[in-house]
């Protein structure tokens, strides 16, 4: 298990949401309500139950989000393919892909969300050359990274891996190497497989079209079992989740059942109508109940932006943290998984990636392109230390998205090198800035929007050895800060 470099600083506990419920109900009054008075929390007041709930279920509802628009709904314009359907791209993302906020441009991706309630799927990758980086990273609805595959984790030879369900009761097939196991009946299947350049496009197409998924019974070339009826998916609006936010947890908290840290938060929960088997239903509930919710939510939502905003460790402007991993790393701290799917959602653990943030120069000073230019430099002989490969990408910093740009370029990164102009020491300077910096500078030039700047640097397979920027903010190799030029 990995150890958390930080913890989130507001840590939703199971204390602490005694200690703030009990002093909420000193002064609870009998009312009026949907909820019967003998149903109606009384010593956990709604308000508290809705913040603690909000913080706890936000990145399942972003989850869902992600999986309705990739796998349910084909019109939402992000559709890839039905459930336990393989994808690839043989492209990398720019500013048109607007389900995911911060993603990945450096590898295009290939996916499939997988719906493990009738059996497991089998997932079989081909023999990649070692020189070239890519991993599955196995993630469930309760945003838990659960297994890898890849570069790293496996190495490079070929081979099959099962990814079963929470109830799922059968042993090791043959010809499987391992049995990857989802909290959740639901979850993402996600490849990254590294592009070295666009003329590189057709080898990256070779080795997406020998990843492959298919039912267990299919790989054992055995009839199939009775499929799972097909749920009714609550359409999803973004703008819906201000309000039905609970809808949309209650609806999928009924596939995933509840570990022992979340036994606490599920009972309290079930108090005001939410969890497996329930109905809730804002828009039924009295003034005062909706009130009471509706400031609940407001006050998770602000602990998530401030744990967001203080994730980590602060290192020359940059935040540094290992904020992503399984159950076990988590270990019941839901700001922490929250925070962590606000930034970056289906983030990688640390000894696979690492994504030091970047919102503020050198100064401290928010980075924000309609005010300034910057220069991001490094030293020479101190890009970032990996064993496969670095990006620097830029994103709209109030959308967390991609930024459209003249030259169709999103990111910095080291495959990149050969082409980009070195100082006389030997030193690499980034130019972030909205317009270009001249013919001479070009090749060095980060675009970014008229406005408010997020920059994520991701670090795939950091070395261990030193220097290297692990353990998360304590390693001896920093991030160099933005400096303000104009």
């Amino acid at each position: 298990m990995q150890r958390r470099s930080a913890q989130s600083p507001h840590r939703v506990t199971k204390r602490d949401f005694l200690r703030s419920a009990a002093l909420a109900a000193i002064t609870a009054t009998a009312s009026s309500s949907t909820w019967a008075q003998s149903e109606r929390p009384g010593f956990f007041k709604a308000k508290d139950i809705a913040e603690a709930g909000f913080i706890y279920g936000l990145p399942m509802v972003m989850s869902y989000g992600v999986m309705y628009e990739y796998a349910v709904d084909k019109s939402s314009g992000q559709y890839k393919a039905p459930f336990n359907t393989l994808v690839n791209e043989a492209r990398v993302y720019t500013y048109e892909d607007t389900a995911i906020v911060t993603p990945n441009s450096d590898t295009p991706y290939s996916f499939a969300w997988l719906d493990l309630r009738a059996e497991p799927i089998a997932i079989s990758v081909p023999a990649v050359d070692p020189k070239r980086y890519y991993s599955l990273q196995l993630n469930d609805l309760n945003t838990y990274n659960f297994g890898y595959v890849g570069t790293r984790a496996t190495g490079s030879d070929a081979g099959s891996y099962l990814v079963a369900g929470p109830r799922w009761t059968g042993t090791t097939p043959a010809g499987i190497k391992r049995v990857f196991r989802s909290t959740s009946d639901f979850c993402l299947a996600l490849f990254r497989t590294q592009l070295f350049d666009p003329a590189d496009i057709e080898a990256v197409k070779k080795i997406q079209a020998g990843y492959k998924a298919q039912p267990l019974s299919s790989f054992l070339n055995q009839p199939a079992p009775t499929p799972a009826p097909a749920p009714s998916f609550p359409k999803f609006e973004k703008d819906l989740v201000r309000t039905e936010f609970f809808e949309y947890l209650d609806f999928t908290l009924q596939f995933a059942p509840a570990l022992p840290e979340e036994r606490w938060i599920r009972e309290q929960l079930a108090r005001i109508g939410v969890g497996p088997g329930k109905s809730f239903d804002f828009r039924s509930l009295s003034l005062e109940d909706k009130a009471e919710i509706l400031l609940g939510m407001k006050e998770g939502e602000r602990k998530v932006s401030e744990t967001v905003a203080s994730l980590g460790k602060d290192i020359n402007g940059w935040r540094v943290s290992a904020s992503f991993g399984d159950a076990a790393f988590f270990h019941g701290d839901w700001l922490l998984r929250a925070a962590a799917a606000k930034a970056g959602i289906y983030g990688n653990d640390a000894v696979e990636a690492m994504y030091p943030l970047g919102k503020v120069d050198a100064e401290g000073k928010e980075l924000d392109c309609s005010k300034s230019s910057y220069t991001l430099t490094f030293p020479a002989e101190q890009l970032p230390p990996v064993n496969a490969f670095w990006s620097v990408t830029m994103y709209d910093g109030k959308t967390q998205l991609l930024v459209k740009n003249p030259i169709n370029r999103y990111l910095i990164n080291s495959p990149m090198l050969p082409h980009m102009k070195r100082g006389s020491d030997g030193s690499l300077t980034i130019y972030v800035q909205s317009k270009s910096p001249g013919a001479d500078k070009e090749a060095n030039w980060l675009p970014a929007p008229d406005g408010p700047v997020y920059v994520v640097m991701r670090l795939y397979w950091p070395k261990t050895t030193p220097p290297s920027i692990l353990p998360a903010g304590e390693g001896a190799w920093k991030p160099p800060g933005f400096m303000r030029v104009s």
